[in-house]
């Protein structure tokens, strides 16, 4: 027999998983856009809708409280019925409410909107634990790392178009091209599949073998012998456990920091 962790081992890097860091990151590039859009549009919005300071960070403010809000749910949802589906659900989310906003007739459906458009944004993070859960082995560490070039590559595109698209046909054109990138992604998602690990989680074994068998076939490498076996039950983490003795220092370290 052999479990999920010694199937990934076993079929090592290859083109499965460079295809899947391209699309994956790539979700980096759309959540980046998404996110630097309101300091490109900031100063645009307060000249039309003639705003006050305070009612132009509340965009900002508005739209990482959906961010937060939705971060939690959509964790718990993605515990329960898989990521590959939150993180469909979220970049769709995220897309149609992006494209509404466009559409804005006024200063409180634009800072309803964009709230909304965070709230799919966090479902973003579904992806970069997905990418995570399939392709960690001891080869694909510094890999993974380079994840990180995506966000930097989507800010400074958003930065490069609105330099380019403000001037000439408005904020509103900006939120539609901005979205374009989140509405491609949509349309390879049929390339990633579910993770094996949570696959053997819910019992769905065949499903798990299933993908495993799927990446090996990509990186032209053969499957571990014998049968995939569950590994034994753990009690699953619960919030409280955060606090416990034994966690509660990195826990507060990790906070402060983000």
């Amino acid at each position: 027999t052999f479990t999920v962790e010694e199937a990934v081992e076993t079929i090592g890097f290859g083109r499965f998983h460079i295809m899947l860091f391209l699309i994956m990151g790539s979700t980096g590039v759309a959540e980046a856009m998404e996110i630097m859009l309101i300091a490109v549009m900031s100063p645009l919005i307060q000249c039309e809708w003639q705003l006050q300071d305070w009612q132009v960070a509340l965009v900002t403010t508005m739209v990482f409280f959906g961010y937060m809000v939705f971060s939690i749910v959509l964790g718990l949802l993605a515990d329960r019925y898989g990521r590959w589906k939150i993180l469909l659900l979220s970049f769709l989310w995220a897309a149609y409410f992006s494209l509404l906003t466009s559409f804005a007739p006024s200063y409180i459906w634009f800072v309803f909107l964009r709230a909304m458009v965070g709230g799919g944004v966090a479902g973003h993070a579904q992806g970069e634990e997905n990418k995570q859960i399939i392709v960690v082995c001891s080869c694909s560490n510094s890999f993974l790392s380079l994840g990180k070039v995506f966000w930097l590559a989507g800010s400074l595109l958003i930065i490069g178009l609105a330099s380019v698209v403000n001037p000439t046909i408005g904020w509103r054109w900006l939120i539609r091209i901005a979205s374009i990138p989140g509405i491609l992604l949509i349309l390879v998602f049929k390339f990633i599949p579910e993770s094996a690990r949570y696959n053997v989680s819910t019992g769905n074994m065949g499903a798990a073998l299933a993908t495993l068998q799927r990446i090996a076939k990509m990186n032209g490498v053969a499957m571990p012998e014998g049968e995939l076996r569950e590994p034994a039950k753990e009690r699953r983490g619960r919030f409280k456990d955060l606090m416990h003795p034994k966690y509660l220092r990195t826990t507060l370290q990790i906070w402060i920091i983000w």
